[in-house]
């Protein structure tokens, strides 16, 4: 048989199918009809009411704001701590402590120091411009980020360590690190270590232990980086002077007249079209010459 033939017999075998159902369909009496016209209507129905459903839902989850999600995660917070405080008093032990052993003594001693800090810092009134500086001057700390590779480069030389002694393994920024590489150098040298020169370990001492009796002055030019960094906080100080001035924006145009900005509006576009007949009355009645 050829592909003709086997499309042919399949396009005939499908039109007596269609004929078979066409003549079922007619052989459905009234009743049957109606009933099939229920179960279709009643699907629809449903299909409506489940697409109506989903479109509320979804309407709902979109109108949901950041501040909504924010007070559910409170109360799923809250409702966590009344739990487990149910719990702990159900099996007789005290919550505070059992919450307390979730924290390790490190993490214990930072929270500690952090509402120590906290506190010092609680004190918002002005006293004089010395207790000023020093809260500015804390401030600027807490925003510095120090190079302590940089610095532990430095430090190696002055020192006579070998390269990479303290700059490698989290850049020799604890103490314990940088002791420990004190006690493992071998100074009698070995494969790997290049001690520096004793020229070079004393000018490197020089330049990283400076005091009132040196005479290096003005020889360190800093990183793109560095500089970088000091004009964003320049910037970042102009910027909240401006924003915190107690100077209005609008002191450069005169006297007060207004009570709001919505009234200074309104009066500066009464003066638009006014001031031209109102500004002699007014001069005069400033002069006291008014008649």
């Amino acid at each position: 048989m050829t592909q003709e033939e086997a499309t042919a017999s399949a396009g005939v075998s499908e039109a007596e199918e269609v004929e078979a159902s066409s003549g079922e369909g007619k052989k459905l009496s009234m009743e049957e009809r109606q009933k099939k016209l229920e179960q279709l209507r009643a699907k629809m129905r449903s299909s409506a009411r489940d697409n109506r459903a989903s479109v509320v839902e979804e309407s709902t989850k979109l109108k949901t704001s950041v501040r909504d999600a924010a007070k559910l995660e409170r109360q799923r917070k809250l409702a966590e701590t009344l739990r487990s405080q149910a719990d702990a008093e159900a099996r007789g032990e005290d919550a505070e402590r059992a919450k307390n052993w979730e924290w390790t003594v490190e993490e214990n001693d930072e929270w500690e120091k952090k509402l120590a800090r906290k506190a010092r810092r609680a004190d918002f009134e002005f006293h004089d411009d010395a207790h000023a500086a020093r809260r500015k001057y804390k401030k600027d700390i807490d925003r510095l980020k120090p190079d302590l590779e940089a610095y532990n480069r430095q430090k190696e030389i002055a020192l006579g360590l070998a390269p990479g002694t303290l700059a490698k393994g989290g850049q020799g920024s604890s103490s314990g690190a940088s002791s420990s590489a004190l006690s493992t150098f071998d100074p009698s040298g070995g494969a790997g270590q290049l001690v520096p020169s004793d020229t070079a370990r004393q000018l490197a001492s020089e330049s990283l232990y400076r005091d009132a009796n040196s005479l290096l002055y003005a020889d360190n030019k800093p990183s793109e980086d560095a500089i970088d960094r000091v004009v964003s906080k320049l910037n970042l100080d102009a910027d909240k002077k401006r924003k915190f001035s107690r100077k209005r924006a609008n002191e450069d145009e005169g006297d007060i007249t207004y009570i709001n900005e919505r009234n200074r509006i309104f009066n500066k576009k009464i003066a638009r079209y006014y001031d031209k007949y109102t500004t002699e009355i007014r001069n005069s009645f400033e002069r006291g010459t008014a008649l």
